[in-house]
């Protein structure tokens, strides 16, 4: 927790070089509204409506008698909606578990003269539909049930350099307590190089806090490109994980670094004006 602290204080303290807008506020510390699996502080703009496409393959090592991790992959569908600029939700449905998921994303600060962070609140539930085999136990529906609570601390220290902390809290109706918690804790963080006007590269870290994860589960990582097109981000990239949801990437990561346990994924988004002027 000290190490925590001493390192939010660094970043905080940390000078910055973004370039800032006419009024004061520093803007595009992301491309998107996703990093690669998690959420990043930007939101969506009033009146936008995103459709996103989320992929993740089996492995890579999978070599040529599964494609490379193409014949497996997990798949979820979204849409995004800017009820306000401090205010997004969103919902989507992934084919992991057939889990349905929807969230509430709120700017609490924005970087500029007046902060020297954004600051984003993220709450979520999830529901697993997948139908289980007939057994004596009673299987409610409150079980199936997952909730995430994140802060999103990031700073755009120059055009091309951002950084975001995500301190995430995780916690699951049922699970088996021989080996798992209800309550799981996690520090993310996500560094983003800017290499062009169009290109960005981005990496991203969880790491539970020791001895909460199971034996044989991992920390999540993963290392993606930006590709930004007016309307269009198609996002590509390779991890340990294939979650596409945090009650999945947070806490139920199993591929290992060491043993070259990576996925190929990709996320592609389409953004709608439905309500007030174009941006």
């Amino acid at each position: 927790m000290k190490n925590t602290l001493l390192l939010l204080l660094v970043f905080i303290g940390m000078p910055a070089f973004a370039q800032e807008s006419f009024d004061g506020k520093v803007y595009e510390t992301f491309y998107g509204t996703r990093i690669i699996h998690g959420q990043s502080v930007e939101m969506e703009k009033e009146g936008t409506l995103k459709f996103i496409i989320g992929h993740r393959f089996g492995l890579l090592k999978d070599g040529v008698y599964g494609l490379f991790g193409l014949d497996n992959s997990f798949i979820r569908f979204g849409l995004d909606y800017g009820v306000s600029p401090w205010l997004t939700v969103g919902v989507g449905r992934s084919s992991e578990d057939k889990t349905y998921d929807g969230y509430v994303k709120a700017r609490l600060l924005q970087q500029g003269d007046k902060s020297p962070i954004s600051l984003v609140a993220f709450s979520s539930i999830s529901a697993r539909t997948l139908r289980l085999p007939e057994t004596s136990f009673d299987y409610r529906f409150a079980y199936r049930l997952a909730f995430t609570q994140q802060l999103m601390i990031a700073r755009k220290f120059s055009d091309g350099f951002s950084l975001q902390l995500m301190p995430t809290y995780v916690h699951k109706n049922l699970v088996d307590s021989r080996v798992l918690a209800n309550d799981i804790i996690a520090l993310g963080i996500a560094p983003r190089v800017k290499v062009s006007s169009n290109v960005a590269i981005n990496a991203e870290f969880y790491q539970p806090l020791v001895g909460a994860l199971p034996f044989g589960n991992q920390p999540s990582l993963a290392l993606g490109v930006d590709i930004y097109t007016k309307g269009h981000l198609f996002q590509v990239h390779v991890s340990n994980s294939r979650g596409l949801i945090a009650r999945n990437y947070v806490t139920e990561t199993t591929g290992s670094i060491l043993d070259g346990d990576f996925h190929l994924g990709f996320n592609i988004t389409r953004n709608f004006q439905v309500r007030g002027r174009k941006y």
